[in-house]
């Protein structure tokens, strides 16, 4: 008698594990959500600045191109590594004569006048550079990086110089020289640009 107990306690002891490991096996395994960037939630801001007051002049890009657009568990990941361009085309000032000025006269004059192009290298959560192409010459940009969720905030000071635009700034000086031209009398153009994109990841 003894000895149909101790089976039948083992027969139910089996049956309990090899029923737990089909529950194991059949429970889904949670879908891992990841961010990605998105050209659609992205904005290209610029700050320009003119005459000895340094005078800021606002303006954006309003297309840009992700050539691929990295999946990451962190917005850091889905930064890093990714390519765009940006059309020269898209350049918006809320001045079209300015805008055509800035199109014809600055980057008429630099080489392959059509986009600029890069690609981000993430150093740190907060820190990287952008490879960027412009005038025929790539050089990194230093950039900040500010992450809020889902938001990202990317801040760089270019010098236009690094990228040899002084002629460039030359001839948009000549045809803007009134117009740069502060109290002092003196007409500058400066090389600093202000740089802001503000992108807004998917996560999905």
């Amino acid at each position: 008698m003894k000895k149909i107990y101790l089976l039948s306690a083992l027969v139910l002891t089996a049956t309990f594990f090899s029923s737990c490991k089909e529950n194991v096996k059949n429970e889904a395994k949670p879908i891992e959500k990841t961010y990605s960037a998105d050209a659609k939630t992205t904005a290209i801001n610029w700050t320009a600045y003119k005459t000895t007051a340094k005078l800021p002049v606002k303006g954006q890009f309003t297309e840009v191109t992700i050539e691929n657009a990295p999946k990451g568990a962190s917005a850091v990941e889905a930064l890093n590594g990714l390519k765009f361009s940006i059309p020269i085309s898209s350049l918006f000032t809320k001045d079209t004569i300015r805008d055509g000025k800035l199109k014809k006269f600055f980057f008429g004059t630099l080489k392959n006048t059509e986009l600029i192009s890069g690609s981000i290298a993430m150093l740190t959560d907060s820190t990287g550079t952008v490879n960027l192409t412009m005038n025929g010459i790539s050089k990194p940009l230093p950039i900040s990086c500010g992450i809020v969720d889902q938001k990202v905030t990317i801040e760089a000071l270019m010098d236009l110089n690094d990228w040899e635009a002084q002629p460039a700034l030359d001839a948009l000086n000549v045809v803007c020289n009134e117009m740069h031209t502060g109290p002092d009398g003196i007409s500058k153009t400066w090389s600093e640009v202000k740089i802001e994109v503000i992108a807004d990841l998917k996560f999905e």
